[in-house]
């Protein structure tokens, strides 16, 4: 054997091994979640639907056979420092992919960050209209919340007489934007609409205003503590009787706070609540409580959205055979898979999905209507 050629077998053979060596080394990714903020009511859970998917995951042989490791930072912070947190988590402790379950306003402040360098998989719901290139969107849209809700409610409840309120940022305010067409399409009209801080924690004006305007349907656009102030306080002055509520960001935990007593006449529109009656979803169900005891945080849809965010990085890596935003940009179109919510593919870097419509009962959210495989009415090039 000559030396050029003893030479070339020891660096296909140092290739190789480097190459198994990085196959073989864990697949870091980082999780932004709202630990703090008017949003940290959903981080407990959200930090459990992780940790649950990471082991459902790893224990099929991970992502590309690397074993997840999921590296977690607080998106509950304003944007600039929850930006500063996931540069750390990025740069700094090696993650290649990136799962954020926060507002919108870290969103932009993220998307702004990455640039489309690393994949970033965002999971609530939110206003539509995120489009940046390598950004994938599991979460429920206005499209998919409300389209199909607000005629269903004019058939059955038939409201004439709409009342908006939300928290004054992009979310509140875009999705009862989205709402306005929806309502007139029906016949209804919108008499009043306002927006409030997050620190808001008094309503009385504002229902004094939902009372006097005659308002016989309300849509609920606040988040957290804002959402569960107005409705425990809409009930202490009797407009359940008057109004019906539809909210499309109240999840168990914000009914818990809320309280059945005050939650009548109350709808939420959603991808996902505790109780749906389908195998895939009472697996998960049954593996979540397995995993963290009756004791555990309440399942929800923010939080199960998270869970969501890893199935739908696994199902496009296997796709792309890849991490890479190059080669995952193409396999995102029609990249699906089967989970709790059920069959979901994504499409323009967001998911048709089912969507589920809720009423309060004895026990909590009961499902009166599914609407099957409702498309995000987005049209992002992928």
């Amino acid at each position: 054997m000559d030396r050029r050629t003893f030479l070339h077998g020891l660096a296909a053979a140092a290739a190789a091994s480097s190459s198994a060596v990085r196959a073989a080394s864990p697949l870091n990714v980082a999780v932004m979640l709202p630990m703090s903020g008017p949003a940290g009511l959903f981080g407990p859970s959200a930090k459990a639907c992780a940790e649950l998917a990471v082991q459902t995951i790893n224990a099929r042989g991970g992502v590309l056979g690397r074993n997840i490791n999921a590296l977690f930072g607080d998106a509950g912070l304003p944007p600039a420092e929850a930006s500063q947190t996931a540069l750390k988590l990025w740069k700094g402790q090696g993650a290649q992919a990136v799962i954020g379950m926060h507002d919108s306003a870290v969103r932009g402040a993220l998307v702004g960050l990455f640039k489309g360098q690393v994949p970033y998989f965002y999971t609530p719901v939110y206003e539509g209209g995120e489009c940046a290139r390598g950004t994938y969107v599991n979460g429920e849209t206005p499209a998919q919340q409300l389209a199909p809700v607000i005629p269903w409610l004019a058939s059955e409840r038939k409201p004439k007489k709409w009342y908006m309120i939300g928290n004054d940022y992009i979310w509140g305010r875009n999705t009862n934007a989205a709402a306005k067409g929806y309502i007139a399409q029906t016949g209804a009209q919108v008499v009043g609409d306002e927006y409030l801080p997050f620190t808001a924690d008094n309503f009385d004006s504002s229902l004094a205003r939902i009372r006097d305007s005659g308002a016989d349907a309300v849509l609920v656009s606040l988040v957290g503590g804002a959402s569960v102030t107005f409705n425990k306080a809409f009930a202490s002055f009797g407009l359940p009787d008057k109004a019906i509520r539809l909210g499309t960001l109240i999840e168990e935990n914000t009914l818990a706070g809320i309280g059945l007593a005050n939650a009548r006449n109350l709808y939420s529109s959603a991808g996902y609540f505790a109780n749906i009656e389908t195998p895939a979803a009472k697996a998960f169900s049954d593996a979540y409580f397995k995993r963290f005891g009756a004791q555990a945080p309440a399942l929800n849809g923010l939080a199960e959205s998270v869970y969501e965010g890893f199935l739908m990085l696994e199902a496009m890596a296997v796709r792309a055979k890849s991490l890479e935003v190059a080669k995952l940009e193409p396999a995102s179109e029609g990249a699906g898979y089967n989970g709790p919510r059920g069959a979901v593919t994504m499409h323009a870097r967001h998911v048709d999905q089912d969507i589920y419509l809720a009423d309060v009962g004895d026990k909590g959210f009961r499902v009166v209507k599914t609407f099957p495989r409702i498309a995000s009415g987005q049209s992002c090039k992928a």
